[in-house]
């Protein structure tokens, strides 16, 4: 017999015809390609959820309210607010833009008075965990860009994203499921992109799955009636065997970045399906949450949001759609609110009851606000997009609820006091997490990339 035919033969026959991932492992193959952990002091929360309002949400009809810009509606925004500001959809043929007031009232609520609209009535009620950040601001005003940017950074393609980061950063803290997984809900008023949830040049193993909300949860994964998971776990093995060999051989790190995700997908044959199973769950949860038997919404997704990270997901965004209101603001916004209010709400009472808050990061935005000026006319006038000025905020892992952050000018136009770049959220989150986001760096054509590019402060104003 040759060394290849008895080499071949080994791998082949060991454990009665299955060579166990023990036995791989025992073998050096496993080689450990688990990313080395960064985190450079104590870290304040485990996991990410991020609730992102795809679309833009209005900052001066949800937490930001502007009375100067409600007594003054109807008369033409001061052209000093609008010197070289280029709109997205509005006309520069129409010279000053008009000021167009919120149609929804504000309340101040809890103990902290944080002013809140009546859009969001069960989230009010939550005030006192949030740190309400009033003065974001980006450079990019079109959708898709401007998504990029808050995802990775960078208004380009091609740029891994803050999830991304993270699992590359930290890895995960089970075995059974992706580090980084995303979930959508909403109307497709704009599309969502796969790039939103890419690795770009970190390792593929990165990259966010997306769960779907009807059907199986993931295209592929389950086996067909006719195979056996015995046989699924035998050409695993030989997979691995064959390319680590080819690893060897060359180098290429892709390689066990992808052997990586054939391992992964073998364990969430059994753990997902159980994940996505809301049968355990009380009666008294799903009315918390609002979710209604098999059908899919952003509150069934938040519900499983909270599933996901008391399963060790790190990293859970869940996009909801609609939120783009060029027209017919005031039943659009009625619409998206109402969809989300009762679900944000309930995951952070859940997440509080069971002790899990504390270290759970949860965010709420979308890749812009809208302009305090009005676009159209009549009652069915909208806002256009406005990057320059607008509202995020984050709960629970190590932020001080209760706060307010920042401000706009008395139009709600310009970020005006403690101006919180985009780099600065991106800053902000990793240190939660207990990562300096100056040294979380990967080498790409000769540089070093990292998520807060050349820049990024951390907000310690609103960290415990």
């Amino acid at each position: 017999m040759s060394k290849q035919q008895a080499t071949r033969r080994q791998m082949l026959t060991t454990s009665s015809g299955v060579l166990s991932l023990a036995a791989l492992s025992s073998m050096g193959v496993f080689a450990d390609e688990k990313d080395q952990s960064v985190q450079h002091f104590t870290p304040k929360a485990k996991s990410v959820i991020y609730l992102f309002m795809s679309g833009g949400p209005s900052h001066v009809d949800t937490f930001d309210p502007k009375p100067v810009l409600t007594r003054l509606s109807g008369q033409p925004i001061p052209e000093s607010y609008i010197k070289d500001i280029h709109f997205a959809m509005i006309p520069s043929s129409i010279g000053q833009p008009k000021l167009q007031g919120s149609p929804f009232k504000f309340n101040s609520y809890g103990e902290s008075g944080i002013a809140v609209s009546e859009l969001f009535p069960h989230l009010a009620t939550q005030v006192d965990k949030l740190a309400v950040l009033r003065s974001v601001h980006s450079r990019v005003f079109n959708h898709d860009p401007a998504v990029n940017f808050l995802n990775t950074g960078d208004s380009r393609v091609g740029r891994p994203t803050m999830g991304s980061w993270i699992s590359y950063g930290l890895g995960n803290l089970t075995e059974e499921m992706p580090a980084y997984i995303v979930m959508t809900s909403g109307v497709k008023r704009q599309p969502l992109l796969t790039s939103y949830w890419s690795s770009g040049f970190l390792p593929t193993n990165h990259q966010g799955v997306e769960l779907r909300n009807t059907g199986s949860p993931i295209l592929f994964l389950k086996n067909p009636d006719w195979v056996f998971r015995e046989d699924r776990q035998r050409q695993l093995n030989l997979m691995r065997w064959m390319n680590e060999k080819r690893f060897q051989e060359t180098g290429d790190p892709e390689i066990r970045a992808r052997m990586k995700q054939y391992e992964l997908a073998f364990r969430m044959q059994a753990e997902t399906p159980r994940l996505m199973n809301l049968k355990s769950e009380t009666a008294a949860t799903l009315e918390q949450y609002g979710v209604e038997e098999k059908k899919p919404s952003f509150a069934r997704n938040c519900l499983l949001a909270r599933r996901m990270v008391e399963s060790g997901v790190r990293y859970v965004q869940l996009y909801d759609m609609g939120w783009d209101s060029h027209d017919g603001l005031r039943s659009q916004h009625s619409r998206q609110c109402t969809a989300v209010d009762q679900p944000i709400a309930a995951l952070l009472q859940d997440l509080e009851q069971r002790g899990m808050l504390d270290e759970t990061l949860v965010i709420w935005g979308g890749e812009f606000g809208r302009t305090p000026v009005i676009q159209g006319s009549g009652e069915n006038w909208g806002r256009d997009h406005h990057p320059h000025g607008f509202t995020m905020w984050m709960a629970g892992g190590g932020i001080k609820g209760g706060t307010v952050y920042g401000s706009t000018d008395e139009f709600g136009f310009h970020a005006q006091d403690s101006k919180i770049a985009v780099h600065d959220i991106h800053a902000t989150v990793l240190q939660t997490l207990g990562v300096d986001h100056t040294k979380l760096t990967y080498r790409h054509q000769g540089r070093d990339f990292r998520l807060t590019d050349v820049g990024g402060k951390v907000i310690d104003e609103i960290i415990l």
